[in-house]
């Protein structure tokens, strides 16, 4: 298909977008009343009007509408002159800022014509009708207002006026009030309206202007701009951006590049490295700048933009910083960031590590400043603090000592700075090596902690049988004749057993004192190590039992692991030295369910299960005592042949077995 550039509408030809319009109102040239344009805001107001035969007009509200805009008189100033709302305007705005690449085609014998736009015209409904009503309401109003004041005309006609003088405007207030949205407002309102005359789809004016959308001459030089080759058609197709050109930085401040950065005098280009490192050995720092750069001149440079720290280079406080700037986290002056960085560097070349609490309570600088201050040079470490993030460069510390010396210097110099404005303390002076390696020594492993509770225990066993011995002498004479029925407890006869108690780790927090499931109380002598009085044993057995079947009355179905940790948390709300505590196993706790009416049910759990064995080990109470005993057995029989059932199947043998058919809410009631 040839294409062909129509010039003869260039600059002229707008598209105007019209709301979907109501079976009242066609767009054709009848109900075109009025048109008018503002050509520098490209501003298009359209009065069109409204057919009020047609049956789906509302009469009633029409009528309404005009009485409210107009009133009952009619003059020349009337919006709707025959008492009827019988037309609507419509304002335009622009549908996008940049039309340049929008065209009108036009396809005819083969041949495709385009005419680009000169704006695109979004048309909606205008309701300034109802800004007048209010005006007529607002002037109604204060006509009767006016009657019954008459009487205070004639003091209301002497008023006291102020004069002022207004000052000489600035520049940047003219600039402002030149910016402002009422000024904006004001020459838009100034502009002057160019009335139009519309003409319909079937006129002959318009089919005249309609040819003008076909390009008019075929030769080559009408339409030179389609003849390129094509990489020229490509570049205007694709243009290179200007703005991307325009926007690049003249020095790679924010994005390195090595190739720009060489063309940079030596000490732009270690500014901007350190810049952007912050932290970097001077081998590291030869390297980037290329072979054949003088080490003597990049130590001359570097000096003034770093400060050495363990023989690395930190660069210095003034160059992220600079005068006249602030923090974005706080808004803290440069000169303030400067110096609380300065004490962090310090600290640094006293020793590796850095506490951060310590920094924010000498420097009393924000957390987010301080953090930023850390994470320039070092590395967090869990427990430790904030290590300095590259090792001790001896290499660079012997082959220099005379840089070396000179940055000592400058150290003891920042160090009396410091000094005078924290105002700091000796502690704060003097290196904590010792106090670092005694930290570490306290930082033991998980197992390391398990091992020396062992060992404790081991120490505590021999006194704590004395003991044990001296309560079983009391509690024979004591207790001879008593009976005890212990065959709902397992007695644990030794202090180790094949049976471990029950994990309570988690909760040692919440129980101070408690050791193993033991309380540490001289007071709490019912149990000790496992070995319980008789009547601790029955107490113990009662507990347990209680506990177990407030739980599955309110369950139902737990798994083991489940269970376990309900009883943990029964267990850290206890006071301490309670019977609970004399040690429970898992087989104790089994047991006890099996005894309260419960029963195990062998859910077959496919073996490629993550779970655990405790959370493969699923109790029921069988017989709860109420009307759903017979469906819950069911439903359990069920999950005993099948770990995932479908709720038909469910609803299905439930009928079946129990012989009543149930509703959707119970056999959810049943299965909750």
């Amino acid at each position: 298909i040839d294409v062909f550039l129509a010039r003869s509408l260039l600059e002229k030809l707008y598209l105007f977008q019209y709301p979907i319009r109501p079976a009242s109102m066609t767009y054709d040239g009848v109900t075109h009343l009025s048109a008018k344009i503002k050509p520098k805001q490209q501003k298009v107001e359209l009065e069109m009007a409204i057919d009020t035969l047609n049956p789906n007009y509302c009469r009633s509200k029409g009528e309404q509408i005009a009485l409210n805009v107009d009133g009952t008189c009619t003059d020349e100033t009337s919006t709707y002159s025959s008492k009827l709302m019988d037309k609507q305007t419509f304002c335009s705005s622009q549908a996008a800022s940049n039309v340049s690449r929008y065209a009108a085609a036009v396809y005819k014998k083969g041949e495709l014509h385009l005419t680009p736009l000169h704006g695109i015209l979004q048309l909606r409904p205008s309701f300034t009708y109802l800004d007048k009503a209010d005006a007529k309401h607002r002037e109604r109003e204060a006509a009767n207002e006016g009657g019954d004041s008459s009487q205070d005309e004639a003091e209301d006609d002497v008023k006291q006026i102020t004069v002022r003088f207004s000052r000489p405007e600035t520049e940047q207030a003219r600039q402002r009030r030149v910016q402002s949205y009422e000024f904006l407002q004001k020459r838009q309102a100034e502009e002057h309206w160019v009335h139009l005359h519309y003409y319909g789809l079937k006129d002959s004016r318009s089919e005249h202007e309609r040819q003008y959308l076909f390009s008019q001459g075929h030769g080559l030089a009408e339409n030179t701009e389609l003849i390129k080759s094509p990489s020229e058609y490509l570049m205007m197709l694709m243009p290179p951006s200007i703005e991307e050109e325009n926007d690049k930085p003249m020095a790679p401040s924010n994005v390195l590049s090595m190739a720009q950065l060489r063309t940079l005098p030596l000490a732009d280009q270690i500014k901007i490295l350190m810049k952007n490192v912050k932290v970097m050995p001077f081998a590291n720092l030869m390297s980037l700048l290329g072979s054949g750069t003088d080490s003597t001149a990049v130590l001359r440079c570097i000096q003034q933009v770093a400060m050495l720290v363990q023989g690395n280079w930190v660069v210095k406080s003034d160059v992220l910083y600079p005068k006249d700037t602030s923090s974005p986290h706080s808004g803290v002056p440069a000169e303030v960031l400067c110096r609380g960085r300065d004490f962090v560097m310090w600290k640094f070349t006293q020793d590796r590590w850095v506490v951060r609490k310590e920094v924010a309570a000498v420097t009393k600088l924000s957390p987010e400043d301080v953090k930023d201050f850390l994470e320039h040079m070092s590395v967090a470490r869990i427990n430790k603090g904030w290590e300095f993030m590259l090792p001790y460069d001896e290499d660079f510390v012997k082959k220099h000592p005379d840089i070396v010396q000179r940055q000592h210097m400058l150290w003891m110099g920042v160090q009396a700075k410091l000094e005078k404005v924290y105002n700091l303390l000796k502690e704060h002076l003097t290196p904590k090596k010792q106090e670092a390696q005694s930290a570490h020594l306290l930082l033991v492993s998980g197992e390391q902690r398990v091992n020396m509770a062992k060992a404790k225990v081991k120490q505590n066993y021999g006194q704590l049988e004395k003991e044990f011995q001296k309560q079983k002498a009391e509690m024979k004479s004591n207790d001879t004749s008593a009976k005890m029925d212990v065959s709902n407890v397992r007695i644990k006869e030794e202090p180790v057993s094949d049976e471990e108690p029950m994990d309570t780790s988690a909760f040692e927090g919440m129980n101070n004192g408690i050791v193993n499931g033991l309380h540490a109380e001289e007071d709490s002598t019912d149990s000790i190590n496992g070995h319980l009085s008789g009547g601790c044993i029955d107490r113990v057995a009662q507990e347990l039992k209680a506990f177990v079947s407030s739980t599955f009355k309110k369950q139902f179905v737990l798994t083991l692991s489940e269970l376990k940790r309900l009883f943990n948390l029964h267990l850290a709300s206890l006071p301490p030295g309670h019977t609970l505590f004399s040690g429970i196993s898992d087989k104790m706790l089994q047991d006890m369910v099996l005894d309260t009416g419960c029963k195990q049910i062998l859910v077959p759990f496919p073996p490629q299960t993550a779970a655990s064995p405790d959370e493969l080990k699923v109790f029921a109470l069988w017989e709860a005592g109420d009307t759903y005993d017979q469906h819950r057995q069911v439903l359990l029989e069920i999950f005993s042949k099948n770990y995932r059932v479908r709720r038909n199947v469910i609803q299905n043998q439930l009928s079946q077995e129990c012989g009543d058919d149930l509703n959707k809410q119970e056999v959810d009631r049943v299965l909750k």
